[in-house]
């Protein structure tokens, strides 16, 4: 088809998601990507764009890493599809012990063995991920002596997924306002990003947990980086400060690591930069490499034996394609690959230069405030007008000129490619973003 023809279609027939349609009808020239490679797309009017954000953070390894790709042929050719009811297969088994040797904690001595994240539970995206571990909390204390525990504590700017349970447990009000009236009750404490510190949110945490210890089901939050949220960033100290106040009062902590999870701060699990273990992990994302939607809850052996004893206390959740084959023989080519090419070295290599990027762009360029960087994640801020501000995407336009696809967040303007970027595209990329910014900030002199 010609590039006009498929623009038109789209247009007529596509709803496409965190998109104002009216205007994209009207007046977007999108992306038409007819081929991806490495940390590149290419466009069918024969435009070649560096992935800035790895198409949603999922790309960690590149877009058709070869290695990804045969794992996915060969077990296609093998068998495509079953379900995990009553059923195993090897790629599930086997990759599920795998993560569960990855896991934080998991080399622990010291770590009693009801503590340690050994079973694994899968599903197909982030969002499941998470409402899973929100129904394993709720469902653990209430069939074991403590059903008043039906509440979640939960950070201003948060983001968790996309379905209710997910939501209800969100912090960015523009994607929860307009459902409040389905939404379950969640108590928000202030972001340990916030200006007054991590201290102040902690405070309310503790707070909130002695005050209704028969209440609380569990903590959630993003470990060390709010993404949606605009990439804030905030200190280790209170997640193990979290960690250390949910134990006192016996009750969960769930890591939503669907963002964060498997080197995109440097460390394997951005729990790990803080040395603790949740009761529940949520990982997506880059489990797949982009390839396939994929999911996985990890619980401990304490939360997992919360739900013996009968079949009425079975854990009745699940969807079709929950631990499909095809989804985990990549996912273990995944971990092969962080392996075989020490992914985490080459984001401990290239993540000083993220950080001076960013913070030179900071210094240098009028209205460019808050530089921030960890692992290989950097981002910078125009403003202070939040998701709907439009300054972001006037540099998104300037970038997309330079042959950069860089998606923002509002104000905030941020990177997030392939964690095995080349180096010469990393430069490429680092230096598009701050001509883009240049030019954003003339234009408004």
């Amino acid at each position: 088809m010609e590039r006009a023809d498929i623009v038109a279609l789209d247009k007529r027939y596509v709803w496409h998601p965190y998109t104002a349609m009216d205007e994209y009808i009207a007046s977007t020239d999108p992306l038409v990507v007819v081929r991806a490679e490495g940390p590149y797309l290419y466009d069918a009017d024969g435009t070649r764009y560096l992935d800035a954000n790895g198409s949603w953070w999922v790309s960690t390894l590149g877009h058709r890493h070869p290695r990804l790709v045969r794992a996915l042929t060969e077990q296609a050719g093998t068998f495509p599809h079953t379900s995990l009811a009553g059923v195993t297969h090897e790629p599930a088994a086997r990759l599920a012990q795998e993560l569960a040797a990855l896991a934080p904690g998991a080399g622990r001595t010291d770590l009693p063995a009801g503590e340690r994240l050994s079973r694994v539970f899968y599903s197909d995206n982030g969002s499941t991920a998470v409402e899973v571990a929100i129904k394993m909390a709720a469902q653990h204390w209430a069939q074991n002596g403590r059903p008043r525990r039906t509440r979640f504590i939960t950070l201003s700017g948060a983001f968790h997924g996309e379905t209710i349970g997910s939501t209800s447990v969100g912090g960015v009000q523009l994607f929860r306002d307009i459902f409040g009236p389905l939404l379950f009750d969640v108590v928000h404490v202030p972001s340990p990003a916030e200006p007054e510190g991590w201290e102040r949110a902690f405070a309310r945490v503790e707070a909130t947990l002695r005050e209704h210890p028969e209440e609380i089901a569990a903590v959630i939050l993003e470990p060390v980086i709010q993404g949606a949220a605009g990439m804030h960033l905030y200190a280790p100290e209170f997640l193990r400060a979290v960690r250390e106040a949910t134990r006192a009062v016996d009750t969960f902590l769930i890591a939503d690591e669907v963002f964060t999870g498997l080197g995109r701060t440097g460390a394997r699990f951005a729990c790990d930069l803080a040395g603790v273990v949740p009761d529940l992990l949520c990982l997506a994302k880059a489990l797949s490499g982009g390839l396939m939607p994929f999911a996985a809850t990890l619980a401990t052996e304490r939360v997992f034996a919360g739900f013996g004893g009968g079949r009425e206390r079975a854990l009745y959740y699940g969807h079709s394609y929950c631990g499909n084959p095809l989804g985990a023989a990549v996912a273990r080519e995944v971990l092969a690959v962080y392996r075989d090419e020490d992914v985490l070295g080459q984001v401990a290599r290239k993540a000083p230069k993220v950080k001076a990027a960013f913070e030179r762009m900071a210094a240098t360029i009028p209205g460019v405030t808050q530089p921030r960087a960890i692992g290989m994640v950097g981002a910078v801020d125009l403003g202070g007008g939040g998701y709907l501000a439009r300054g972001g995407w006037r540099v998104y336009e300037a970038s997309r000129r330079r042959g950069l696809y860089l998606r923002p967040l509002g104000d905030t303007v941020y990177v997030a490619p392939a964690l095995n970027i080349p180096d010469a595209a990393l430069d490429e990329l680092l230096a598009g973003v701050e001509a883009s910014l240049r030019e954003v900030a003339a234009g408004r002199a």
